[in-house]
């Protein structure tokens, strides 16, 4: 701005003349008497000032402001303590999602025509109480504006009916283990939803995290321990959801991510049941990021694959050439029951039996434990410490990076 010209600086003592010709006076020197005396001669001459740090002397104040255009909130303490209304101005900003602004454009443009459709106040705050928390706001939340707009206008070309009490499926990912990585909008998804099914591999603080009122409903999916199958699952999502609730699915780490998420959401829309899907930190990410182990990193692996530990008839069917590939990170998920087959195949099929292996029990959680060995010690590392799942199993050069980079410090509760 200086360089355009847009301000411009001028270094001198203060004297009355200098603020004669301005609207507004911002006084802010390191030496009180002179703010005062700037405070006093703008008054004088009726100049709006602000003093900062120094509300006494404001005729005005500058709070923190959160934009959601045309949305606008304003904090102020009175000029108390600017830094807390910008912490304020954070917290407000990490709980109102930017989709607000385009609700609120998309009501200011069919403001005349709900007017008209409903003439009485009461009847007309209650049709727009029902789009603000019902399925046209999700729908616009969710970047289907069009579709958004085309139900708007449906509805107000209606009878009058309310809005159809039609459910939806929110499958949520909810990352690792830590809460402070859920994202904003399963956050909101979370205090939305009137039902919630769950596993094991959600930490409680996270299902605490979810509306104090939703039924929860405890799913299971353990190794070889199914509180309910796959397939009721499926069919308990549909069910719910037809009738008229909205049904929040929440999975460890990432939906997509060897979390069965895909078939789920394949059953739901073959049944037409509206659903929306929101990423989460996967385990491999989270766990090798709180253990100081970079996935990837020049000097020592150009590429990360992922797999499923998974066994099937006590094999594991991998492609194992695809993982003895230089420069290479691997990341194994559900790989405990496992190891000994894992370790003895890479082995075989040509990989250093003193790779680093790094195995991250409880990862971004206060339980956290890192386990570093080799991966001819792998299979030897859990029966020895009694590693138990939810657990990571990080393979490569980058493991050496453990001791250099840790910095999560976990204290458990």
């Amino acid at each position: 701005m200086l360089a355009r010209a847009d301000i411009s600086h001028q270094s001198a003592e203060f004297a009355e003349a200098n603020i004669t010709d301005y609207v507004l006076v911002i006084a802010a020197t390191d030496d009180e008497n002179v703010n005062e005396n700037i405070s006093i001669q703008a008054q004088r001459h009726k100049i709006p000032v602000n003093v900062v740090d120094n509300p006494q002397l404001c005729s005005f104040i500058m709070p923190s402001v959160v934009h959601r255009d045309p949305v606008q909130i304003a904090i102020s303490t009175g000029g108390a303590s600017p830094v807390l209304a910008r912490l304020l101005r954070a917290r407000l900003e990490t709980m109102i999602p930017s989709g607000y602004g385009h609700l609120a454009g998309l009501m200011q443009a069919f403001r005349a025509r709900a007017k008209s459709r409903f003439p009485v106040i009461q009847e007309r705050r209650r049709f727009w109480e029902q789009v603000l928390q019902g399925p046209i706001a999700e729908m616009l939340f969710a970047g289907q504006a069009k579709a958004a707009e085309q139900a708007l206008d449906q509805q107000l070309n209606d009878a009058g009916e309310p809005l159809a009490n039609d459910g939806e499926v929110y499958l949520v990912g909810g990352g690792p283990g830590d809460p402070d990585l859920l994202t904003f909008r399963a956050l909101r998804l979370m205090q939305q939803a009137e039902v919630v099914l769950y596993d094991h591999l959600i930490a409680d603080k996270i299902v605490d995290l979810v509306r104090q009122d939703a039924e929860r409903i405890y799913v299971g999916k353990q190794r070889d321990r199914h509180e309910l199958p796959q397939a009721d699952i499926n069919q308990l999502l549909i069910k719910l959801a037809k009738q008229g609730k909205r049904v929040l699915r929440l999975k460890g780490g990432d939906p997509f991510m060897f979390g069965r998420g895909g078939e789920e959401i394949e059953t739901l829309a073959a049944e037409g049941v509206p659903f929306q899907v929101v990423p989460g930190i996967t385990a491999a990410a989270g766990c090798a990021c709180y253990a100081g182990i970079p996935l990837t990193h020049r000097d020592y692996a150009q590429t990360c694959i992922f797999v499923t530990g998974h066994m099937k008839n006590d094999k594991l069917d991998l492609n194992w050439q695809s993982l003895i590939q230089p420069g290479q990170t691997i990341a194994v998920y559900m790989g405990l029951k496992g190891l000994d087959v894992l370790s003895q195949q890479l082995i075989s099929h040509g990989m250093d039996a003193s790779m680093p292996v790094a195995i991250i029990q409880q990862g971004t959680t206060p339980a956290q434990k890192v386990y570093i060995g080799s991966l001819e010690t792998l299979p030897g590392m859990v029966k020895s410490r009694e590693i138990k799942p939810p657990s990571m199993v990080i393979i490569g050069e980058v493991v050496k990076l453990h001791e250099k980079l840790r910095w999560y410090e976990p204290t458990e509760d």
